[in-house]
């Protein structure tokens, strides 16, 4: 049964995704830094524009989520599903989400994030005129 509503659960959801998209994004870092890339600038800068958007959005879904006083708790995870707890305001409902399901839904995530980054890049740009 839900008892969350529409915009209390996307809300809560989108945080929850963007989070795991960060993580991809900050190992994907690591791993280009530290890998054996022969010209890695490009790829980070590219990863850290992405971020950055990511943790900007993220920081805007926290207060909305504060002022909602909404709250996502991680239960349990285990090879086929993770689960998770969505608190709002005394009520909650526990979401069971199958693993592969959250990988394609933090893919298209990132793939939103890669299609915002050539308008960061022009913002940059333009900064350094």
């Amino acid at each position: 049964m839900r008892y969350l509503n529409d915009e209390e659960l996307q809300l809560a959801s989108r945080f929850l995704f963007l989070s795991m998209a960060m993580v991809v994004i900050q190992q994907d870092l690591h791993n280009i830094r530290h890998g054996t890339f022969k010209i890695k600038e490009p790829y980070t800068d590219l990863l850290e524009k992405m971020n950055t958007e990511a943790a900007n959005e993220r920081r805007e879904l926290q207060k909305m989520m504060q002022d909602k006083k909404i709250r996502v708790v991680a239960l349990n995870k285990n090879d086929s599903f993770s689960s998770y707890l969505f608190l709002c305001r005394g009520r909650e409902e526990k979401r069971n989400y199958f693993n592969p399901a959250i990988r394609k839904k933090v893919e298209t995530i990132i793939q939103e994030l890669i299609q915002k980054a050539p308008a960061l890049y022009q913002q940059h740009d333009s900064a350094d005129i």
